[in-house]
């Protein structure tokens, strides 16, 4: 048997093994590795895989798409109006939209962003609900010394007309959890309760949060009983190795099959979508990497 054969046979032995990919990958696979493998290996169907554009912005979105259809994914996150095409012309979705206005450090916790937000949200709505997109992505903004309760109050006003139109329209309005103890100094919505207590107080089943595992396990830990606890108020997860925000295999701390197995167990049939930025040279093969990983 030659060093390539006998390479790919323990790759395929690793990924088809019990449980084996994504609790300790003994090797970084390549696209030619995994495309070795493919043949005797499908996605299970039990969970929606996405990815983020942002991770990739050196491949352009022909190649992202075409790539990201091949290896089984359904949709591409944070897209903007400009690249919904190329995802739609792949048979793909786009699972969360976005556009430029939408700013983490300026969001709804602020009044005076009220009206430029609500104008620049209500057209996006519209487009995403004519395209059959399920979810809006928003921030918080940051505290600014700003304390929860007055900020959950604002949000609130400055997203009650939205979420109605939403209602409308059938979106779903996502508040993305970050962390702001490394990547995002000072964002507001960063904890799970706090983001739960402002749909509580929304009160409508089109506010949701879009649960971030990376940046809730740098502020919470704990996440799979926070996800057991809370999935009832969480519409869309992304992914993300701890530390660094890199590949989720065996380099990082966080237990990616199990953290999927309870997302399924909770009855979640929204998206998962890949958000680490890769390392390997071959960057569509960390994202294949990345959702066999997450494939329950």
């Amino acid at each position: 048997m030659s060093h390539s054969e006998s390479r790919r046979k323990t790759i395929r032995n690793i990924v088809l093994g019990a449980g084996l990919v994504g609790v300790s990958p003994l090797v970084k696979l390549s696209a030619n590795d995994l495309d070795a493998i493919k043949p005797n290996f499908e996605l299970k169907g039990n969970i929606n895989h996405s990815v983020c554009r942002w991770c990739y912005q050196n491949i352009s979105m022909d190649d992202l798409s075409h790539e990201s259809k091949e290896m089984g994914l359904k949709a591409i996150d944070l897209l903007k109006p400009s690249e919904w095409k190329t995802a739609q012309e792949s048979g793909l979705t786009c699972a969360v939209a976005t556009d430029d206005f939408a700013n983490i450090q300026n969001g709804f916790n602020d009044p005076d962003n009220h009206r430029h937000l609500q104008k620049s949200y209500e057209k996006l709505i519209v487009q995403a609900a004519e395209n059959g997109f399920p979810n809006v992505i928003c921030f918080s903004g940051n505290k600014r010394q700003l304390d929860d309760e007055t900020a959950r109050e604002n949000c609130a006003k400055g997203l009650d007309p939205l979420v109605k139109l939403a209602e409308k329209h059938n979106i779903t309005l996502i508040m993305e959890l970050l962390n702001s103890k490394v990547d995002h100094r000072d964002y507001q919505c960063d904890h799970t309760p706090w983001g739960v207590a402002l749909a509580d107080k929304i009160g409508s089943p089109n506010f949701k949060l879009l649960y971030d595992i990376y940046h809730m396990q740098i502020m919470e830990g704990d996440v799979i009983a926070t996800i057991r606890k809370y999935h009832p108020y969480i519409a869309h997860y992304h992914t993300g190795g701890v530390p660094g925000r890199n590949e989720i295999n065996c380099s990082q701390e966080l237990n990616y099959p199990a953290i999927m197995r309870a997302i399924v167990e909770t009855g979640f049939k929204g998206y998962v979508a890949q958000e680490f930025i890769p390392t390997y040279e071959d960057k569509i093969a960390a994202l294949k990497e990345g959702v066999l990983i997450c494939d329950v």
